[in-house]
């Protein structure tokens, strides 16, 4: 069994989050664009880190796919560890991942990890490098009324204004939805960096297993002011895109659907991650919904071709020329 049938049967298994599905990589990078490498002992999979990449002549660079906000490392945990053993245990998994992913021929690595995992140690020793960049995510979505009080006193105003602008409905198609995500981009003079095709094949996926769904704005004269596309996994909602019409900013009818993305977060007994931002605007305005502040890791290396370690590699078998080339590179 291949490495990737081995990773389906483990994501049955463990709580993997929708990011980091192989379904979720095939429809965002293609099946020959994504890989794993996993820590199998005695047949059972205890640790996985499934990564993107693109080929180049000097080796793939690791990186993520777009609209993904993370990947990184999964580890089953044996139940009922001593606090101790759980990090002897981590250590492990996490340094013989490592050495297995340091066996492809890697040119850069650059993964977002999970908030969950928050021991990089292991990373650190092995030179690489880490930032850290933040969410925001409401836990406990079991009482409304309680989230509701929780929002800062002028975003709820905010929300009062909007009511009596528009009304919320779902259901927008995925190509007006992206007419209206790109307005957002061409509002700030960029370009939309990624295209419809990518949003059809999310579309696509995550239609067929029922975890998805458009919320937008609308007024009496129909016209759409605002729109936001959710997606979700088995513990968590996530906020994937969103999109304002410039025409109608001032409605501020994104306070208003992100109210109503919490509350259907909260019917379905689920967490609610605003996938975070490290602009200062986007920040303030996300922590006003009342969320906690989660930290998370942004871990990269750049790997520089080691003449040492080829030309060994390359006369392995030959110790005369092994010594000749040794005092040629000291």
């Amino acid at each position: 069994m291949c490495n990737k049938d081995k990773y389906i049967k483990f994501c049955e298994q463990v709580n993997i989050n929708i990011f980091a599905q192989p379904w979720w990589l095939d429809a965002i990078v293609g099946s020959e664009n994504w890989d794993v490498v996993l820590n199998d002992k005695g047949g059972k999979v205890i640790g996985a880190l499934p990564y993107s990449f693109e080929k180049t002549n000097k080796g793939i660079i690791i990186k993520e796919g777009k609209l993904t906000q993370k990947s990184g490392i999964y580890i089953d945990y044996p139940k009922n560890q001593k606090y101790t053993s759980k990090l002897s245990f981590e250590r492990k998994t996490i340094n013989s991942l490592i050495e297995e992913l340091e066996k492809k021929e890697i040119r850069s690595y650059s993964q977002n990890f999970d908030y969950s995992f928050t021991n990089w140690l292991p990373f650190y020793w092995k030179g690489y490098n880490q930032t850290t960049r933040y969410t925001y995510v409401i836990e406990d979505t079991s009482d409304f009324e309680k989230l509701y009080n929780e929002i800062d006193a002028t975003t709820r105003n905010l929300i009062r204004k909007a009511e009596k602008i528009v009304r919320v409905e779902k259901g927008i198609s995925i190509e007006e939805f992206y007419k209206i995500n790109n307005m957002t981009f061409e509002r700030k003079g960029m370009k939309i960096p990624y295209n419809i095709e990518l949003l059809k094949r999310i579309e696509n996926e995550c239609s067929t297993r029922n975890c998805r769904e458009t919320i937008y704005a609308i007024d009496e004269e129909n016209n759409i002011h605002a729109a936001i596309y959710l997606v979700w996994d088995k513990e968590s909602m996530y906020y994937l895109l969103g999109g304002i019409n410039p025409e109608f900013k001032g409605s501020n009818a994104t306070s208003l659907l992100l109210l109503e993305a919490i509350k259907l977060a909260s019917s379905m007994k689920l967490k609610f991650d605003f996938e975070g931002s490290m602009n200062k605007d986007i920040e303030k305005f996300f922590s006003s919904f009342g969320g906690i502040q989660k930290q998370y890791f942004t871990i990269t290396k750049d790997f520089k071709f080691d003449l040492r370690k080829s030309m060994e590699t390359f006369i392995l078998g030959a110790p005369k020329l092994k010594g000749i080339i040794k005092k040629v590179i000291k």
